[in-house]
């Protein structure tokens, strides 16, 4: 399939700040807008890779949003997509024609979720239950009362309420108390203010440790002695190695084994994950998820070009979200933990071998229109790219399961 767009996501959260879906579109490789063919094509794309004949869903409990038209809602692609956990978005004025209202009741019948972008709820709210299970609310921070109002007569004909775009946290916090179900913006990438805990907690001071012993290539012995000081850790560790992911032969008990049997790269990673997921700092859930994502795809970006450095580039992902994660300036995260040096330079100005493939993982999350221009600069085809981060949602997926 030959490709000439980009898929970028936004990530949709609920109250609590968890990731509950992603909003997939394709970006113009020139800056116009997707032809309906091409939107088409993007519902098979999706459904080819993240839907997989012997695994299934591999997105988990995660929602799709995907932009549609019309023709969309006769797609067999569709079928291909468990439809519990599709949404398609149809702008209101679509709805005029008597045969797409048919066809939009046909697709809610059989499960797929549609989403209304564009429609007035002082209007439409109560006439648009039979069309949509979700709408799209524009939210403005200055007539709440009334958007109050309007909000509740849409929860009462039970259509649930995406806003965007939600840029500030107080927008998010009034949201949520007018009772929205979903939000759409940017705010994982905005630390959120009143934070109270910040730096590294006891289990990260272990876990940092534990990385420096990996990278300086220490033996198993001081490894061992250090991980028995932590018994959630070494629980942790003994979990992970026992579960089906990890497939071992037998069950493991003792530690050394289990560190031998790990290996001391994947090992490294293991503790960058958890040195994150560790984090008491209050840190919002979407936060750590994007930190996933980010790491694996810049991981798989440079993989034909990079090999063997893949350590190096999960590592540069995951870390270039730690600060926010830790609550601490990136000057002072980089004091605290070790890198190698080319690491270091993609962190802080996304420059040396790896930081054009950061910047890269960071475009396509951020819907930059830079994705093209890096893609190019990198000789990374429309194709690969897109595959590549299909590839590391599903893998963020696994890794949070």
């Amino acid at each position: 399939m030959h490709q000439t767009n980009f898929i970028v996501r936004e990530p949709l959260l609920d109250p609590r700040q968890r990731v509950i879906g992603y909003e997939l579109s394709w970006q113009h490789h020139d800056g116009q807008t997707p032809t309906d063919q091409e939107l088409e094509d993007l519902v098979g794309f999706v459904a080819g890779h993240v839907n997989h004949a012997e695994h299934g869903w591999m997105l988990r409990d995660k929602l799709l949003f995907l932009d549609a038209v019309p023709k969309m809602l006769s797609l067999d692609a569709l079928h291909a997509l468990p439809p519990e956990r599709t949404v398609l978005t149809l702008n209101i004025r679509k709805l005029t024609d008597p045969d797409v209202r048919a066809a939009v009741q046909a697709v809610r019948v059989g499960g797929v979720g549609v989403s209304i972008r564009g429609a007035d709820l002082r209007l439409l709210g109560r006439n648009l239950a039979p069309y949509a299970s979700y709408v799209e609310v524009q939210f403005a921070g200055s007539d709440v009362a009334t958007q109050a109002r309007t909000y509740a007569a849409a929860r009462h004909a039970a259509v649930r309420m995406v806003g965007r775009p939600v840029a500030t946290w107080a927008d998010f916090d009034a949201c949520a108390a007018l009772g929205l179900d979903a939000f759409v913006g940017k705010l994982h990438l905005t630390p959120r203010p009143g934070n109270p805990v910040k730096g590294m907690n006891p289990t990260q001071s272990t876990i940092l440790q534990l990385m420096q012993l990996v990278q300086n290539n220490e033996d198993l012995p001081k490894l061992e002695n250090i991980l028995k000081r932590d018994p959630a850790l070494t629980y942790k560790l003994l979990s992970y190695i026992n579960s089906a992911g990890f497939g071992a032969a037998r069950r493991v008990e003792s530690l050394r084994q289990a560190i031998a049997l790990m290996g001391y790269a994947p090992l490294y990673r293991w503790l960058v994950l958890l040195l994150a997921t560790a984090s008491s700092s209050g840190y919002s859930p979407v936060l750590m998820e994007t930190a996933v994502v980010r790491g694996r795809l810049a991981e798989l970006l440079g993989q034909a070009t990079l090999r063997g450095e893949g350590e190096h580039l999960f590592v540069a992902g995951m870390f270039s979200l730690l600060d926010r994660v830790l609550g601490l300036p990136m000057q002072e995260v980089l004091e605290t933990v070790p890198l190698p040096e080319e690491v270091v330079r993609a962190l802080v100005s996304r420059e040396g071998r790896y930081g054009p493939y950061l910047a890269l993982a960071e475009a396509c999350e951020l819907n930059s229109n830079l994705v093209a221009s890096l893609a190019q600069s990198l000789g990374i085809a429309p194709l690969e790219l897109n595959k590549a981060h299909l590839s590391a949602l599903a893998w963020a997926q696994s890794i949070a399961a």
